[in-house]
């Protein structure tokens, strides 16, 4: 799989974290990625966003790292007439073409989809951008976040609005906008055209909110913040101290799963409870439920439960910090490592499917 994209050539004109994401995803699996970086402004804003405990003169961060996978660096400006002319014959052999540009810049460069169609008529241009009813905002991912209601659902009655602890909104737009791009490969092949594939973070937001959105639109019911909690179901997201002091987490689905669950805890006489007999009224009285539960997990350790939880097939989770997700055997297979301007970087990898014939 890793060559499945061998023959594809792939021009990233784009920036911090939702295209530079795309280009890694092709280069993973095979294609050629140059990505143009402005000598003028010391490349990828991105390269800068280190962590305290980083080599504040690295070429290179782990942020940049985790997102710039395979490449091949060209220092060009935009603004210089020479370097242009380089970007221009770069273009005249790509496949796509990966922008985010600023409202107005596209013009400003002459790399509108119309100047890079008439460069390469077989090139597929694809553009990220902000806000689709503001185009002339500046996006970053936490602005989305907060505009399109995950802020507000997201945290606790004390914590206030939280964003979530990944850049989650560029994530999903990436994920549109590779989808956007694969689909536009597609029909390439049966016209031989090229096309222009256009994401906002602003509608690649929106489209994640699924159940909530439904809720609000079907109930008027305005997702308010919980926590981990689901609005629908109980016990889901509420989470468990152990006697090992780790944490674990529930995602009990069905009532067949809740029987399951209060037999293995040995707490039977919550099968016949009124207040849990059904889903509905586990919601409506999931705080009752949450200590009762409690009460059992703190007897022993998490993997002792998790052991139990898998055994008996119940939906649970340990929560894991990221020094344990990573020393997993699934995250180990999922590392990549690669030298960058003489930096060792690791990233996990953008590509979970697998390809068979």
């Amino acid at each position: 799989m890793e060559s499945l994209f061998r023959d594809l050539r792939v021009l990233d004109l784009s920036t911090v974290l939702a295209g530079p994401s795309v280009g890694s995803f092709f280069a993973e699996l095979g294609a050629t990625v140059i990505k143009i970086e402005n000598p003028r402004t010391q490349g990828d804003v991105t390269r800068g966003w280190k962590l305290n405990n980083e080599d504040s003169n690295a070429p290179v961060s782990a942020y940049f790292s985790s997102i710039n996978f395979g490449k091949t660096y060209r220092w060009l400006d935009l603004s210089n007439q020479e370097h242009r002319t380089e970007v221009n014959d770069l273009i005249r052999t790509s496949d796509i073409v990966l922008v985010n540009f600023k409202e107005g810049d596209d013009v400003k460069f002459g790399l509108t989809s119309e100047a890079i169609h008439a460069i390469q008529p077989s090139a597929i241009y694809a553009s990220l951008r902000g806000f689709a009813s503001q185009s002339e905002r500046i996006a970053y991912d936490v602005v989305l976040q907060a505009e399109c209601g995950f802020m507000f659902m997201n945290g606790n009655e004390s914590s206030g609005p939280l964003k979530m602890p990944v850049a989650m909104i560029d994530v999903i737009a990436a994920h549109q906008l590779k989808e956007g791009i694969l689909c536009a490969l597609i029909e390439r092949m049966r016209s031989g055209k090229g096309s222009c594939v256009r994401v906002t973070l602003e509608e690649a937001a929106l489209t994640a909110l699924v159940n909530q959105a439904s809720n609000f639109l079907m109930t008027g019911a305005i997702a308010q913040r919980v926590g981990s909690l689901h609005p629908n179901i109980a016990p889901y997201g509420e989470t468990f101290r152990c006697s090992d002091d780790k944490e674990l987490v529930l995602a009990v689905g069905s009532n067949s799963q809740f029987l399951l669950l209060c037999e293995m805890l040995n707490l039977r006489e919550l099968e016949k409870d009124e207040r849990f007999s059904m889903n509905q009224h586990r919601v409506t009285n999931r705080l009752l439920l949450a200590r009762e539960l409690q009460s059992a997990f703190a007897t022993n350790t998490r993997d002792y439960w998790m052991d139990k939880f898998i055994a008996h097939g119940i939906p649970a989770g340990a929560i894991r910090s990221m020094d344990e997700v990573m020393s997993s055997g699934t995250a180990q297979r999922m590392i990549r490592n690669e030298t960058m301007d003489g930096i060792q970087t690791s990233r996990i990898s953008s590509v979970a499917f697998k390809l068979e014939s």
